[in-house]
């Protein structure tokens, strides 16, 4: 149990961090110690935490449907370590679906999969059409104006934080999956959990966001604050919605996937009229194929486990 959780806890952040905090790490990177971007998000990430234990459910309703096992095995910390490995590669792999397929019933992991899904489809659509209608009063490949520029770096800041909170309230599950529920932590077990998720955090900021930061910076415009600020703020949205839609848990890098997608096939064709759109397709293809290495692996975790219980 506390080596699933450990692995749990440093990759399940290590792996998230391109899809919450990687584009406000590059657009502030060569402005703001990494220092205080890591006590703003602690900050919050503590606050969260807190409230979701004094509230009754640290894990945000994500584990109603998903129970602790009543013996751990070695395989339950066999996909948080597959999942460390996988980051240390740069593969934005879901932490939902590898970390919970372990957990899950056929019936729970398969409706995770659908919501995920769904979830993609969705980012992807409204991402194109947002920045379609975007386009049309701003181009976001101007030049911020000066005295427009502090107003923008404010309004990051906020949306990144809105986006912390969502994404822990949905992802938090991952690591607490391997932890006893509810009033079975006590306060000062839990304190001790939030100290090591801000020592990950530290580790995190101090090396720019790791390997797995390059999905972001291989697209338009993530180093610029406003691109970044607009990208925060609708997957921030996205996410909301998902939360208040049912307590199923999703796979968030999924909607981070299909919301940087759509939105880079709006940008390529409004900005790049005179160039194919096949120009982008390897790029886009390949964050897709990235994320079906990723089901598949946790189809295959769900298949090896049910063979191993055959046994038991």
């Amino acid at each position: 149990m506390l080596i699933g959780f450990s692995l749990a806890a440093y990759s399940v952040i290590a792996n998230d961090s391109a899809q919450t905090l990687g584009t406000f790490i590059a657009s502030n990177s060569k402005k703001t110690k990494w220092y205080w971007m890591w006590a703003y998000a602690s900050i919050i990430l503590i606050c969260t935490m807190y409230y979701g234990y004094l509230s009754g459910d640290i894990a945000h309703g994500r584990l109603n449907k998903i129970p602790l096992p009543d013996q751990f095995h070695w395989y339950h910390a066999l996909a948080p370590a597959l999942l460390l490995c996988m980051t240390r590669f740069g593969i934005p792999a879901s932490t939902t679906l590898l970390t919970l397929s372990v957990f899950s019933s056929e019936v729970v992991l398969g409706k995770i999969i659908i919501k995920s899904a769904v979830g993609y489809g969705l980012a992807a659509i409204s991402a194109y059409l947002i920045w379609t209608l975007l386009s049309k009063v701003l181009n976001e490949r101007t030049k911020v104006p000066e005295n427009k520029k502090n107003f923008w770096r404010r309004f990051q800041w906020i949306s990144t934080g809105f986006l912390w909170f969502m994404w822990l309230s949905h992802d938090i599950a991952n690591v607490f999956v391997f932890l006893p529920r509810g009033d079975d932590i006590s306060f000062l077990a839990l304190t001790g959990i939030i100290a090591f998720l801000v020592i990950a955090l530290a580790h995190l900021f101090a090396t720019n966001g790791g390997k797995i930061q390059e999905i972001v910076l291989s697209k338009s415009g993530t180093r610029f604050v406003r691109s970044a600020c607009l990208v925060d703020l609708f997957y921030a949205l996205i996410l909301w919605y998902f939360k208040y839609y049912n307590d199923l848990p999703m796979s968030t890098t999924w909607v981070f996937i299909g919301l940087l997608s759509g939105r880079e096939l709006a940008v390529h064709r409004i900005f790049n009229e005179d160039k194919k759109i096949k120009v982008i397709f390897p790029m886009l293809v390949g964050d897709f194929l990235k994320i079906m290495l990723g089901l598949a692996l946790s189809v295959a975790l769900v298949v090896i486990i049910v063979y191993l219980n055959s046994f038991q």
